[in-house]
Formats: structure tokens, sequence, C-alpha cells
């Protein structure tokens, strides 16, 4: 009998480079929802950035309902919402529209905010981001599950507030707090009981604190009367794969120098050498990403399964490190070869191929049987004369004619 299903997606923040059509590079990150739609993607996510260039999407939530309308199956997550940048009135109740019209579609992906430069547009302090996600996060968890909330923070204020229509997914949407290095996810997590979505799992900080993450999630959840359930445990990391690992490294040509930009010159981690060494070959050693072939993705996701001790999905980083064909080639490898690893999607094809190879002496002796019947019974009413003599030769009746003759 299988068992859960690993689920598969796309953490789209997204990141363009400036010598583009933005409004296209836009219509590109549609498309690609639409193409996973297709080859069976369970879960896409959006993200949510105001400034430094890269990252266009401003409101994942209108770029969901655009989604929603163009797709079938995937589900579409906030990813995320920086809590801080809204009040949670505003907030939570454009989310529930969207469980609405998504017909229960939607999931509510959170965090603090990435960009200090987004928040000091708003005279939001670096500093309070977190302490103001927590504080939006308590109104927020059973506004979304339809209870009046009534709330006095430093920054905003709640009277008797409550959503107009009641949720369309029972008790509420699914709420995941994004995760880094530090515990800040996890103690969230942990306390309102919601999933964990690890955006640096393959990072070397991120992949080192996932064990420790997840214990603080279920410590903390213990403490506070909840439960985390590993099922809703996300894990994101970058991937390019192709049909070999030299055809992958020439795709990542294309884009991958623009990707490191505006790491190193914005985000300001340290993702590439700074000694003039191939980059392609750090990030691979390094283990923060795969470029090369759906074996090397699936050995990625097993290695992620042992440090973490188990989750529910992996989602792609969506990168542009190679063109759109190749960017979406990549992920039709990774729907034919690696979903199959991970969902025992042919576990019951092998056996069965197993069970017909072992028994295949019997069901052909029962073949030629049943066709040696029928042919004896034609001789019996009609003879011989119309039966090709390597048949009756096949069943004892006859000789088959020498070559010379």
């Amino acid at each position: 009998m299988a068992g859960k299903k690993m689920r598969f997606g796309a953490f789209i923040a997204p990141f363009h480079p400036l010598n583009e059509n933005p409004t296209l590079a836009i219509e590109r990150d549609m498309e690609l929802v639409q193409w996973m739609d297709k080859l069976g993607y369970d879960e896409a996510w959006i993200g949510e950035h105001h400034s430094a260039g890269y990252e266009l999407i401003a409101s994942p939530e209108i770029f969901i309902a655009t989604a929603a309308e163009r797709t079938k199956h995937i589900r579409l997550g906030t990813g995320v919402s920086s809590l801080p940048y809204h009040h949670p009135l505003m907030l939570a109740d454009r989310i529930n529209q969207l469980d609405h019209i998504t017909r229960g579609r939607v999931m509510f992906g959170v965090g603090p905010g990435a960009l200090p430069s987004d928040a000091f547009m708003m005279g939001i302090e670096v500093a309070k981001q977190r302490d103001m996600m927590d504080e939006a996060l308590d109104v927020l968890v059973p506004l979304l599950r339809g209870e009046t909330v009534t709330a006095k923070t430093s920054w905003f204020e709640l009277n008797e507030a409550r959503l107009q229509m009641t949720p369309y997914s029972r008790p509420s949407v699914e709420i995941s707090v994004a995760s880094q290095v530090s515990p800040t996810g996890a103690t969230a997590a942990g306390k309102h009981g919601l999933g964990l979505l690890s955006i640096g799992a393959t990072s070397a900080g991120g992949f080192n604190a996932l064990a420790t993450n997840w214990a603080i999630a279920q410590d903390n959840a213990k403490d506070c009367g909840q439960t985390v359930e590993r099922d809703q445990w996300r894990l994101v990391g970058p991937v390019h794969i192709a049909e070999t690992r030299e055809k992958a490294r020439e795709n990542v040509r294309f884009g991958l120098e623009k990707w490191l930009y505006y790491f190193r010159e914005v985000a300001a981690l340290p993702l590439a050498p700074s000694d003039g060494s191939d980059p392609v070959d750090a990030l691979i050693a390094s283990g923060m990403a795969v470029i090369g072939t759906p074996e090397d993705a699936i050995a990625q996701i097993e290695r992620l399964q042992s440090q973490s001790g188990g989750f529910g999905a992996f989602l792609q980083m969506a990168h542009n490190w190679a063109d759109f064909e190749q960017t979406k080639r990549s992920y039709e490898l990774m729907a034919r070869y690696v979903f199959p690893k991970f969902q025992e999607l042919n576990v019951n094809r092998e056996a069965s191929l197993e069970w017909a190879s072992t028994n295949r002496p019997t069901f052909m002796g029962q073949a030629m049987m049943a066709v040696g019947t029928r042919v004896a019974q034609h001789i019996e009413k009609k003879g011989t004369e119309n039966i090709r003599p390597e048949i009756l030769e096949a069943m004892g009746l006859g000789k088959k004619p020498d070559a010379a003759q």
C-alpha cells in the first residue's frame, strides 16, 4: 500500500534582471504557473516585494487571482505576505476573499518582510519587524477562522473585528510561516500550530538549522497546546536539470550571473565565490543548488530528507538561470523523472511487471494451449488444408517443409 505523496511546487519571488521588459517578465511567471499546473505540480508560492528592482510582484493576491482563472488544479500561496506592511483585518479580508474565489486553492504564507529597503520606505524599523509579525499573526489566525477579535498593539487596533464571510476552507485557509536560520518562524509556527516554510533550506545556514528549527516548532507547539505536522513543512531550494550535467551547466550560463549579482549587491548573501572561480562549481559543491540531471535532483531531496527527518513538500526556487524554454524543460524533467521517486507513482507498475515476468512461462503455456485447442477444433471440422505447416509442426501434427523443397 502506497504511503503519502511528497508534494512539489515552486517558490516564485521572482528574480528578474533589469535588462528585460518587466511586463513580459510577470507574464512569463504566469505562464510558468500554468505550465506547472499542466505537469501536475501541487503548489506555487508568490512573493511580495516593493523595492530593489528584481522581485517585481507587489501583490501576490492579485497574481493569485489571475493565475486561479488560468489554472485548474494547482494550489496558490502568498510566498510570503509581509505582515508588518498590512493592517491585519485588511489582509485577512483579502485572503478570505481569495479563499472563496479559488474555491479553497489559496494558501497564506506569512513573514516579517525580507528587504530592509521595503521597510525603510514605509518608515518601519527593521528591528521591530519580527515583533510586528508576531502581533499580526496573533490576530490573523483567529480572524481567518471566522472569530471576532479585539486587540490593541503598538501599530494596529481591532475593535470587535470579524470577517463578513465565513471561511470557505474550514477551519481556515492553510497558513505557513517563513523560516530561514533564526528561530522566529519556527517559534511562531509552533505557537499557532501552523505550517513551516523553510525558504533557505539548501543554503549552509538554512540546511544546518533544519532539524533545530523543527525541534523548536515542536517544543513550542507542545508548550502552547498545539501540534505541528511534518506534512505541512515545505523546503525550498534552487534546481535546474537537463538530460545531462553538461547541458544543465550550459543552460544556466544564460542568467546565473545576473541572479548572483542581485544577491551580492542587494541581498548580501555569500552564494558565489569572490576569487574568480566557477560559480556553477561552487553552487554545486556547497549543496546550495542542483545543476545537473534528474538523478542529482533526487539525491538533493534525499539529502534534505536525511537532514530534516522528513517533510511534506519540496519547492523549487524560481530563478531564471536558463532561458524560458530550457526552464520549462527542467520543470518537465522534474515531473517526469523526480516526482515518481517520491510519490511512489510506479510502485504498482513495477510490481505488475515483475509479476507478469515471473509468471510468463505459465501464462505463455496457457496461451499456447488455448491456441492449440482452437486449431485442433478447426482441423477436426475442416482438415489441415488451410493451416500453415509451421503451426502444424508446433502442434506435433506435421513437419515443417524443407527449405530446399
